[in-house]
């Protein structure tokens, strides 16, 4: 049986809970997590070229991994701060970026990816404040994952929703399964749970969580959620 492990981290752009831009805690703390696959949200600065939160040669230098690319602006990691990293060793299918509807600018990013020889359709999102246009975005993202190949789907981020199992999580949960991590935020004493990993029947979840840490918790104001999968 073939498992692949995937997680989602807010970085917060590598500003930690002591308000300090360190991205070589981000680093450490995804080496403790040991993805395959992670899913990133504001990896890239706001304002200006913005520009990777992590440069990419100390993610070369200093990690396992590599960024999948988006091709979108030169300096930037992500898509609205959506970034996918994979194993170096891993390989990249087909990848894209969403558009989603926004009240402030929003999007999403997918990516075919092999790892461990296992190929799964991965999409990483960070949804709005609002829950009306949370529910848009939602229905975007949903509609997205259901055309092409008909490939095992992970659907990743923090989804900013504060409800047990209302709003978009109601709209996700007609389509996907949750894994049940636990509570990611705030870092320091984590009250909820923004942060979410879902999945298609394709796939069996065997463990989930929250990963806390010394470094974790310094790191970003968000905790990093993973899941393990299997693939019959």
């Amino acid at each position: 049986m073939k498992t692949i492990r995937v997680a989602s981290y807010n970085i917060r752009k590598a500003i930690g809970t002591d308000r300090r831009r360190i991205p070589e805690r981000v680093l450490e703390v995804l080496g403790e997590v040991d993805a395959d696959i992670i899913a990133l949200q504001e990896a890239d600065r706001r304002f200006g070229v913005r520009s990777a939160a992590i440069p990419p040669l100390l993610l070369d230098m200093l990690s396992g991994y590599k960024s999948v690319p988006l091709n979108i602006q030169t300096d930037s990691m992500g898509w609205h701060g959506n970034a996918i990293l994979v194993r170096k060793e891993a390989e990249i299918g087909v990848h894209d970026v969403l558009h989603l509807p926004y009240l402030e600018p929003r999007g999403a990013t997918m990516a075919e990816i092999t790892a461990k020889d296992i190929t799964v359709r991965v999409f990483g999102m960070h949804l709005d404040l609002s829950g009306l246009w949370r529910r848009r975005q939602a229905a975007a993202v949903i509609h997205a994952a259901a055309q092409g190949e008909s490939l095992p789907t992970i659907l990743m981020g923090d989804l900013n929703e504060w409800s047990a199992n209302g709003g978009c999580l109601a709209d996700f949960g007609r389509h996907y399964s949750f894994a049940p991590c636990g509570r990611s935020f705030h870092a320091r004493r984590p009250v909820a749970r923004l942060d979410r990993i879902m999945h298609c029947s394709q796939l069996t979840l065997k463990a989930c969580g929250v990963h806390e840490s010394a470094a974790a918790r310094k790191a970003s104001d968000h905790l990093p959620i993973w899941a393990e999968f299997s693939v019959d």
